[in-house]
Order: C-alpha cells, then sequence, then structure tokens
C-alpha cells in the first residue's frame, strides 16, 4: 500500500515546525528592515558619542527618532526570537526543555520589549 503513495502526500507534514515558510519570510523580512534601520541606529549613536542624558533626551524627544528607536527595539527582538526558534528547533532534542527554552526567549523579549518601550516612551516625553 505505501508503494502506491504518492511521494508529496507521505513528505506533507513532516519537519520540525510545518510552517516553514511562513517562518522564513519573517525572518527575511524583519533582516532586511534591520539592513534599513541600522545605518540610522549608527548615526544616532555616533551623533551621541559623549554626549550627556540630556542630549540623548532631547534626540530621543524628536518624534521620528523616538519612532525609529522603538520600531529598531521591537524588530532586533522579533528577529532573535525567530532566530533563536531555529536554533532551539534544531538542537534540543528533549519536548520538554525545548518547550521551557521557548518559554523564556520568548519571555524575555516581552519582557525587553515593555521595558524598552516604556524607556524610550518616557525620553520621548521628556521624563
Amino acid at each position: 500500500m505505501k508503494d502506491m503513495m504518492d511521494p508529496l502526500a507521505h513528505a506533507r507534514g513532516h519537519g520540525s515546525a510545518r510552517t516553514g515558510v511562513h517562518h522564513w519570510v519573517a525572518q527575511r523580512i524583519s533582516a532586511v528592515l534591520l539592513l534599513l534601520l541600522l545605518p540610522w541606529l549608527a548615526y544616532a549613536v555616533i551623533c551621541l558619542a559623549g554626549q550627556d542624558h540630556a542630549a540623548a533626551a532631547g534626540f530621543a524627544a524628536r518624534p521620528w527618532n523616538a519612532a525609529l528607536l522603538l520600531l529598531t527595539l521591537l524588530t532586533l527582538l522579533y528577529h532573535a526570537v525567530l532566530g533563536m526558534q531555529v536554533v532551539i528547533e534544531d538542537y534540543v532534542h528533549h519536548r520538554a526543555l525545548e518547550l521551557a527554552l521557548h518559554f523564556v526567549v520568548r519571555a524575555s523579549a516581552i519582557l525587553a520589549a515593555a521595558f524598552g518601550a516604556i524607556q524610550i516612551l518616557k525620553l520621548a516625553q521628556g521624563a
């Protein structure tokens, strides 16, 4: 009976995530977005080198700079979570440990995003 099965039907449903195309596309889009954002971030760091907190707050108080800072932070964390997901799925073969690591990575990213967003918004508001 197995000899008569279509090879595609046999292969379907196999793989670690079963939704690899979406993950692959999301990782590539976030990488391209980071390639566009990182030159701006390098410019910001160079402009703020040697400056005090007031200069950084003034820089972040400009709406475009605050928005780009927030977008850079969220994109970087999202891209990191996608990358860590691939590493965990490829190299961790114990299901309970895999789930625990996924939870730790995502929870850490959510906490970092929340803390970072709050700090950027505080800077942007001049607090």
